[in-house]
């Protein structure tokens, strides 16, 4: 299976591609996969000459079709003015529309701060359903002080196992329990009985 991590970190090194090699190693850690990684920063003049000439160059053509072929993805951006960076939102904008329909999709973010931590639900969630993906219940948002902190392996843990569940086919789901089906016309007549008619 092919797993691709898109990563809008700017700065190298970047705590956004730490994570996102974090989260890919995870997932691969438990369900073997072929990893390639997309740095939008070498890919920002591409995305730009995209918008504006309507024709993806050779690097930029290889990342979509390098995206729109895996069998998932995992989204990792930086958090600018409390939501996702222009690189991020411009790189899917010159997406195929129906390049993610079903396609499994982890989210991370990385900030300054805690109090950015709700960008995973209030732009990339809705971005990507949006796009038809299906998003793993768990996002991962780290701040600066999550690094070696309790809690973010776990988090990472958590959300790469739901990522490769999905990729593998597996319901995370737990089991339905067997109901017990009523016919109508007995219904109706435990109702008369019971209402003395």
């Amino acid at each position: 299976m092919k797993l691709v991590v898109v990563s809008a970190g700017l700065s190298v090194p970047s705590s956004t591609r730490l994570l996102a090699d974090r989260l890919a190693a995870a997932v691969d850690r438990r369900t073997p996969v072929d990893i390639q990684v997309v740095e939008l920063r070498d890919l920002a003049v591409e995305i730009a000459h995209n918008f504006t000439n309507g024709f993806p160059g050779r690097s930029l053509a290889a990342a979509l079709d390098a995206v729109t072929e895996a069998d998932g993805l995992i989204v990792v951006t930086p958090v600018f003015s409390a939501s996702y960076s222009g690189l991020f939102k411009s790189f899917f904008d010159v997406l195929d529309k129906d390049a993610l329909t079903g396609k499994p999709v982890l989210i991370a973010a990385t900030g300054g701060s805690a109090r950015h931590s709700l960008v995973l639900e209030h732009a990339l969630r809705p971005l990507f359903a949006y796009l038809r993906a299906v998003v793993v219940p768990t996002g991962v948002y780290a701040a600066s002080e999550d690094w070696g902190a309790e809690g973010l392996p776990e988090r990472i843990d958590r959300a790469a196992g739901e990522l490769g569940a999905l990729m593998s086919g597996l319901s995370t789901a737990r089991p339905e329990k067997k109901q017990t089906v009523v016919p109508f016309a007995e219904q109706l007549a435990a109702l008369s009985v019971s209402s003395g008619a």
